[in-house]
């Protein structure tokens, strides 16, 4: 659906009848604890907490994006939830729409948020619609509450501990430049290794690997802005300690290291939603890679934590910034 296809509405709330139609249809994994869920008239959700678990709470927004915003609106955080051992179960969401996307462009927006709530188990619990005409693109806010066994604490850590990573580096960086500057890949790709990038964004849920490893990790990190720098310049930061790492171990794919060649930028400050940093004991690396490997969820073992009192941050500068306005400005 473009967006010549929708109806421009008044600003304010849906009817009682639109918004059933088009965003409390859509409630994502069925839960029993969810005792009382979206609904008109109903203020909040109402969920049976599990004995013996921990609660684990996160909240992130997406702002601007159109297609493929709910998806991503889910998956942020997904992987905060996941990256603390938890299970993500019950998401709220808020919608604030301009007049110009109507009723059928929160109903695509909610229907991408359902698919991928389903997806993972999550119930959609409640939340808020309106359309404000002080806005030109749509924000949307997810607040995301998970379930947990134990409580991870970067305050655990200790020299020895070793880091692993999954899957490889740069995946949404990556993504991103092939999705919204292919022009550049196309110096030193071709249209085939271009698409394979661009499914990359089928990657960036950590959720799987989180599955696996919050029974051996003492702490797990989903390193974001600043890449794989930059999320271990974050658990160095916590836990006090530096981190020895072994460059020639960290997973970059042949495709990414031929871009950062051509791009000139550095694979290890390049954006890394997708690949998951965990800190696990060293007797427990080998079940920790072998248990990853036998779900066939690609890692490494890529350093260790030293005994080395932090003191000082590393360069954590994010590279996509720079690519995305390259040629475009007087780079």
């Amino acid at each position: 659906m473009t967006i010549n296809d929708r109806k421009t509405i008044t600003s304010g709330k849906l009817s009682p009848q639109a918004l059933t139609r088009s965003v409390l249809s859509f409630t994502g994994a069925k839960r029993p604890e969810v005792l009382i869920g979206p609904g008109i008239g109903e203020d909040a959700a109402v969920i049976k907490w599990q004995a013996g678990k921990y609660m684990v709470f996160s909240s992130d927004p997406i702002v601007g994006a159109d297609k493929g915003a709910g998806r991503l609106l889910v998956r942020v955080n997904s992987n905060d939830i996941a990256s603390k051992g938890g299970e993500p179960a019950y998401l709220t969401v808020t919608l604030i729409l301009p007049p110009s996307f109507g009723e059928e462009g929160a109903a695509a927006i909610m229907n991408e948020i359902n698919e991928e709530c389903r997806a993972q188990g999550i119930a959609i619990a409640g939340g808020h619609t309106e359309f404000n005409d002080r806005y030109d693109r749509p924000v949307i806010m997810g607040s995301l509450v998970g379930t947990a066994d134990k409580v991870m604490r970067a305050d655990s850590i200790s020299a020895g501990d070793r880091l692993i990573v999954t899957k490889h580096l740069c995946i949404e960086g990556m993504s991103i430049l092939a999705h919204d500057r292919p022009d550049l890949l196309t110096q030193f790709m071709n249209e085939t290794e271009i698409q394979t990038v661009k499914s990359w964004e089928d990657l960036t849920s950590v959720l799987p690997e989180s599955r696996v490893l919050r029974r051996f990790a003492k702490f797990m990190h989903d390193p974001t802005e600043g890449g794989f720098d930059g999320g271990l310049a974050e658990i160095s930061l916590l836990c006090g300690l530096k981190a020895h790492i072994d460059a020639n171990a960290l997973p970059i794919n042949e495709l990414t290291m031929r871009a950062a060649q051509h791009l000139r930028f550095d694979p290890r400050h390049l954006i890394a939603s997708g690949s998951l940093i965990a800190v696990v004991p060293q007797a427990e690396t080998d079940s920790a890679l072998s248990a990853l490997a036998k779900e066939n969820i690609p890692c490494a073992a890529v350093g260790y934590i030293t005994d080395i009192k932090n003191d000082a941050l590393p360069d954590c500068s994010e590279a996509l910034w720079r690519l995305l306005k390259m040629g475009k400005d007087n780079d």
